[in-house]
């Protein structure tokens, strides 16, 4: 092994020197300030966000997994796990029957899936199905 100092690799004072004359990051690129907190925004910002066609876009209805069952207007109510890939049906005449017609659909929906889930390993943080609304 050859002991040279640590000294052959770094660069020379002249060296730093020249590199720091040569480079943009200690000057200010642009002629512009930086915009902070406490600054008003530029009116082009403003300009951008009043045209923009997704502000004037009506709001999305809620999805269903929020909605209470009394709400909903589908004749049959279907969820799936995304763990072990069941499906579950169910009308809506008879959830509101057993569960009430207030109750959440996404309530309803995990205690559905909970009541016949086959993928039981004793703890509670594992046990239990996964819902996909999305079917």
């Amino acid at each position: 092994m050859i002991d040279h100092p640590a000294g052959w690799r770094m660069p020379t004072r002249k060296q730093i020197e020249r590199l720091a004359s040569a480079s943009p990051v200690g000057r200010n690129a642009s002629g512009s300030p930086a915009i902070g907190p406490g600054d008003d925004m530029p009116p082009e910002y403003w300009r951008a966000v009043l045209d923009d066609a997704s502000a004037n876009a009506r709001p999305t209805p809620d999805p269903i997994r929020t909605q209470r069952l009394c709400d909903i207007d589908r004749h049959l109510l279907r969820v799936g796990c995304r763990r072990c890939g069941r499906t579950i049906e169910i009308q809506k005449v008879d959830a509101v029957r057993l569960y009430g017609p207030d109750s959440i659909w996404r309530n309803v929906s995990q205690r559905l899936l909970d009541n016949t889930c086959a993928q039981r390993t004793g703890r509670h943080e594992e046990d239990g199905c996964w819902p996909s609304y999305d079917i």
